[in-house]
């Protein structure tokens, strides 16, 4: 039989007519559908204050109680953060599943993970976000009979089992494992980084285009699809890091990661926990981030993501700004303002991805030397490694050898200067 999708009521508070209630409202709807739940009716309050015990005023609460008796909803879904008391004391009165925001987020999560690490880091999260609410939290995470995680595991349980100090032994023991994966991590990055090759990190908002900007750019200069990521038209489509190598048309390469969007009020856990995935960006030469222009918030969304990269420590990193989906809002694009490092683009198009790679190889390549040397025919591979890493401007077979021009890493010239024909 199909799996029906849990109906909810959602709840919002508007404290002292609160900037952006309504766009955060609608991001709740965007939540609700990347859970797979369908929303049922909404309910609205304004207040000086949320209510201490119980968020909502008491009338209200007797509203929601009401409306969850006559649409029968599988679960109230409330726009920010409960405490504890409240999560308990509603539960009492409701008699229903709750959830808030932290919470359906943590299960878009869970249900997204499809590494051993990403698993690891939300399971983590998760058990950190419930320590202080055991009671509260009984009914709401007991509703998933067979899911992953906190859910219960067997259909027939109705009360999670764990005490505080089990949950606290949980979280030690998967932070080991973590640290295992996080060292693993490590490993890679070195021999990245012994590379030398430029390692260019997709940052944004969740939705703002960057599996669509990675996907662009793997197809414009790659021909194997299988490098290519997901990408879909909702919140956390991408939850685990991708890292792409990418050859340009002159030789030169950089690596590309795609790693998890961000979002207002993003759990605190969670960014703790997913803190080693996103050291791609903190390691990072160059970050574009990515902004969805066509969304009427996009400047909220772009201060997240620099409070979000700010939290991370991601610090004195270049940034480029990728106004992504423009072609809904300008008429002519692409528009590049290079004295703002930033560009307007339709990634899903591919219309300015050229003007974006200048914007990237004036900052990744400012170490490169325009050179000639003259290679003796017996270091024919020398010519041959120029050929694989540069440009070669201009060839030429003279008596003792081959004189190339070369645009090239400083490395590189240093490595070979002894070759170097002066002008």
């Amino acid at each position: 039989m199909e799996e029906t999708m849990e109906k909810a009521i959602l709840v919002a508070v508007n404290v002292n007519d609160k900037d952006y209630f309504i766009e955060s409202l609608d991001e709740l709807e965007e939540l609700v559908k990347a859970c797979d739940m369908t929303k049922v009716g909404t309910i609205i309050q304004n207040l000086d204050k949320v209510n201490n015990a119980l968020y909502i005023g008491t009338g209200k609460v007797e509203e929601v109680k009401e409306k969850v008796i006559q649409t029968n909803v599988d679960l109230v879904i409330f726009n920010n953060e409960l405490s504890p008391s409240q999560l308990k004391n509603l539960q009492k009165i409701l008699n229903v599943p709750i959830l808030d925001r932290t919470a359906l987020i943590l299960e878009i999560f869970e249900r997204r993970a499809r590494t051993k690490e990403a698993k690891l880091q939300v399971e983590v999260a998760k058990l950190k976000y419930m320590l202080p609410r055991l009671v509260g939290l009984h009914d709401s995470l007991g509703r998933q009979g067979g899911a992953s995680g906190l859910s219960n595991k067997g259909s027939g349980e109705k009360k999670l089992e764990l005490d505080r100090r089990k949950i606290e032994d949980k979280i030690t023991e998967l932070n080991k494992e973590l640290k295992n994966i996080v060292s693993e991590r490590d490993v890679q990055r070195k021999q990245r980084k012994r590379s030398g090759l430029p390692l260019v990190s997709l940052a944004g908002y969740t939705n703002a285009g960057k599996s669509t900007l990675l996907n662009a750019m793997v197809d414009m200069f790659k021909s194997d699809d299988s490098k290519k990521v997901e990408e879909k038209d909702m919140l956390f489509a991408t939850l685990e890091t991708s890292v792409r190598n990418i050859t340009l048309n002159d030789n030169k390469q950089f690596l590309l990661s795609d790693t998890v969007g961000f979002i207002s009020e993003l759990p605190h856990d969670l960014v703790k926990a997913f803190r080693s995935t996103l050291e791609e960006i903190k390691q990072a030469d160059l970050i574009l981030h990515v902004i969805d222009y066509s969304d009427v918030n996009y400047k909220q969304h772009i201060e997240v993501t620099k409070s979000t990269l700010k939290e991370l420590g991601v610090q004195d990193v270049p940034v480029i700004y990728v106004y992504n989906k423009s072609d809904l809002v300008l008429k002519d694009i692409p528009v590049v303002e290079e004295d703002k490092n930033s560009i307007y683009i339709c990634a899903s198009q591919k219309i300015g991805i050229e003007g974006l790679i200048e914007l990237i190889k004036k900052q990744v390549y400012s170490d490169y030397v325009s050179v000639r040397f003259l290679i003796p025919f017996d270091k024919g591979n020398i010519v041959s490694y120029f050929n694989e890493v540069a440009t070669i401007n201009y060839t030429e077979y003279v008596e003792n050898g081959t004189i190339i021009d070369v645009e090239c890493k400083l490395s590189d010239y240093n490595k070979y200067v002894e070759y170097e024909l002066k002008k």
